[in-house]
């Protein structure tokens, strides 16, 4: 078990540490709107793929990310992984 239990709400793992990432981005009006608790692997997944203009349109709940096919085919992947693994992210060339 790890040192700290958080659970990404994304992903599922139990992971050491936890961000805040704004479902509606801060700069598309979301500073005091819902937020989720994301592990950083997932929470630099979501902004290596998507800008932040799309995730205010497109990808403003947890279950609308899961439902996106680029954020399923990661979270088979991320799934695979203990929570404490660190994962290099990538910006994606279509973003």
């Amino acid at each position: 078990m790890l040192e700290h239990d958080y659970i990404c709400d994304l992903c599922g793992r139990k992971v050491p540490t936890i961000t805040k990432h704004h479902l509606i981005p801060k700069e598309h009006g979301g500073r005091d709107l819902s937020t989720a608790k994301l592990c950083i692997p997932c929470h630099k997944q979501i902004h290596a793929l998507y800008t932040n203009k799309y995730l205010s349109t497109r990808l403003y709940t947890i279950d609308l990310l899961k439902d996106d096919e680029k954020i399923k085919k990661y979270l088979n992947f991320i799934r695979k992984h203990p929570g404490d693994t660190m994962i290099t992210i990538k910006k994606s060339k279509r973003r």
